[in-house]
């Protein structure tokens, strides 16, 4: 990689953690069963894996867009953290998920608005 600031690194390196994690989650969800298994909690997860994947690529291409990116990325992570949080709290699986989205909705939040 070329010079990335040390925000930037970390939030990449975040979004690749929860991109991975997301992805794993689908599988594990859909063995589960149940609530997990649910249509739409199954289409979260891959949309939340889908944005993490894109805004780290926006962030390694220094792409001047991708404070855009990073913005939806950070809505939609918040949005998976807490159903991952809530639909099974002794799950640890749901909760690793939980805290893998919480921590790139914050690094994704801070670079939406520190790349303006």
């Amino acid at each position: 990689m070329h010079h990335i600031s040390g925000h930037l690194k970390q939030c990449i390196e975040n979004c690749s953690r929860c991109h991975q994690i997301c992805l794993s989650m689908l599988e594990h969800c859909q063995t589960k069963g149940g609530p997990h298994a649910a249509a739409s909690h199954l289409r979260l997860l891959g949309d939340c894996a889908e944005i993490c994947q894109t805004s780290a690529n926006f962030m390694l291409r220094n792409s001047p867009l991708h404070h855009l990116t990073c913005a939806a990325c950070a809505e939609i992570c918040n949005l998976c953290a807490t159903e991952c949080a809530t639909l099974d709290s002794q799950d640890e699986h749901m909760q690793e998920c939980a805290r893998a989205c919480q921590t790139c909705a914050a690094s994704c939040q801070e670079m939406s608005h520190s790349a303006r």
